[in-house]
């Protein structure tokens, strides 16, 4: 568990080192790559919340960590003229739409992180909204790939 701790605390830090540097130059990239980032967050905890994998606290707050520094930083990675790859025309057309979305998942990271679960049982009312804000988010704003 210790690596996989480890390795999400290397994407968000990877994250935060690397988007300034490409949101200027290709914003639908850096778009992709932070989300994968958040795919590769998500994955550990779906694991546990399914009972898949063990719980572990540790990697709960790494991985809603990489989330709610997603949240803080999509919003700007939505400029005029960078529409393309997964990401729905509707950003553009609904822009209040959009930041409400992005307001919903930084809400519901920030109040997960902040609960600081430490059982399974206290995860998951805690972590379902944050994986609905994800899906309500996907279901208007992204175009699934084929």
């Amino acid at each position: 568990m210790r690596k996989q701790v480890h390795r999400l605390l290397l994407i968000a830090a990877s994250t935060l080192i690397v988007s300034p540097a490409l949101a200027g130059d290709d914003p639908a990239h850096e778009r992709h790559e932070l989300m994968e980032g958040v795919k590769d967050a998500a994955k550990p905890v779906g694991e546990m919340l399914k009972g898949d994998t063990e719980f572990n606290a540790e990697t709960l707050q790494a991985s809603l960590t990489v989330m709610a520094d997603a949240a803080a930083k999509i919003g700007d990675l939505v400029p005029e003229g960078s529409e393309g790859g997964e990401a729905a025309p509707a950003i553009w057309e609904d822009p209040d739409g959009f930041a409400a979305a992005i307001e919903k998942f930084r809400a519901a990271t920030d109040a997960a992180i902040q609960a600081d679960p430490s059982t399974l049982e206290d995860a998951k009312p805690i972590v379902g909204p944050v994986f609905d804000a994800c899906k309500n988010c996907h279901d208007s704003y992204r175009i699934e790939d084929e």
